[in-house]
C-alpha cells in the first residue's frame, strides 16, 4: 500500500524557488503540512499565500540560511509543539559558484558551496532525524546531483559536495538500519532553475546558454520523482533516483538542436 502524505509534516529547505518550490506545490496538492525554509522571506511569503489560497495548506515559514547552525537550531526550537513531529525532511538547499579551475577559484565560492550543500544538510539532518527515530517513522530526501557521480572541468568543488551528499545518504541509511526511517538521494542532471544564474553571479546571458537549444528537466519533474519515492509502501526504500533530460546522457554529453 502506498503512503498517503495527507497531514504529514514536511520540512523543505531552499523552498523559495526551483525544486524546493515545486516540491512545496506537489506536496500541498497531496494535503501535507509544510515547513518552508529559505533565505528570501518575501518569496516564501508569496509562495505560502498562493498555496494556502489554492489548497488550504497549513504552512509554517522559517526564513533562514542553512549555513548557520545556530540559526537552524533556533528555527527548529521555535516550532510550536504541533509542528515538531517532522515526518519528511527534504534537504534541497544548495548552490554552485563559478566554473574556475580549482587552483584559481574563489575561496568564498568554496565556502558557500561547502557550507550550504554539505554542512547545511548535516545541520538539518542532525536536528531532525533523532525525532524520526524516536517516533518510529520518517523519510529523509537529499538533493544530490549527477555531478556527484561525474566530475567536470571547473566544477570539482561543487562535484565534491554532491559526491559527499551521496556518501552521506548511504551512510545515514546504514546508521538507520533497524529503524523504519527511509533515506533517498535524488540526483538530477540539467534542471532549468536559477541554478546557473547563481553559479555565474547573476550573469543571465551566460546562464541562459546552459539550457539553450535543449529541453532540460523542470523543477516539477524532480518534485514528481521525490513524490514517487515518498509514497512507496513503507517496506520499500528508494535509495537513489538518477534522472536526466532525454537530451542528456552524461554530465559531458548533451544534445542541442541547431538554432
Amino acid at each position: 500500500m502506498t503512503i498517503a502524505l495527507t497531514h504529514q509534516t514536511v520540512l523543505i529547505t531552499g523552498a523559495s524557488s526551483g525544486i524546493g518550490a515545486a516540491c512545496a506545490r506537489q506536496l500541498a496538492q497531496a494535503q501535507a503540512r509544510l515547513i518552508l525554509m529559505a533565505r528570501r522571506r518575501p518569496r516564501l511569503e508569496a509562495l505560502a499565500a498562493d498555496l494556502h489560497r489554492q489548497y488550504g495548506t497549513q504552512i509554517w515559514l522559517s526564513p533562514l540560511d542553512v549555513q548557520q547552525p545556530q540559526a537552524v537550531q533556533a528555527a527548529l526550537d521555535a516550532l510550536p509543539a504541533h509542528w515538531q513531529a517532522i515526518d519528511v525532511l527534504i534537504n534541497n538547499a544548495g548552490l554552485s559558484r563559478g566554473l574556475d579551475k580549482q587552483y584559481e577559484a574563489s575561496l568564498q565560492d568554496w565556502e558557500e558551496m561547502i557550507d550550504t550543500n554539505l554542512k547545511g544538510l548535516l545541520y538539518l539532518s542532525r536536528s531532525v532525524v533523532p525525532g524520526m527515530v524516536a517516533r518510529g517513522r520518517g523519510h529523509v530526501v537529499n538533493l544530490g546531483s549527477i555531478a556527484g557521480r561525474q566530475t567536470y572541468p571547473g566544477g570539482s568543488v561543487y562535484c565534491a559536495t554532491k559526491a559527499a551528499v551521496k556518501a552521506l545518504s548511504e551512510g545515514l541509511k546504514l546508521d538507520l538500519l533497524g529503524t523504519p526511517v527511509r533515506v533517498t538521494n535524488i540526483e538530477p542532471g540539467l534542471v532549468e532553475t536559477e541554478f546557473s544564474q547563481v553559479r555565474f553571479h547573476g550573469d543571465e546571458d551566460r546562464a541562459r546558454g546552459v539550457y539553450q537549444n535543449l529541453t532540460a528537466l523542470t523543477p516539477e519533474d524532480v518534485a514528481d520523482a521525490i513524490y514517487f519515492a515518498l509514497t512507496r509502501p513503507a517496506h520499500v526504500n528508494i535509495s537513489e533516483i538518477l534522472l536526466m533530460p532525454t537530451d542528456q546522457s552524461s554530465v559531458f554529453h548533451v544534445h542541442r538542436q541547431s538554432s
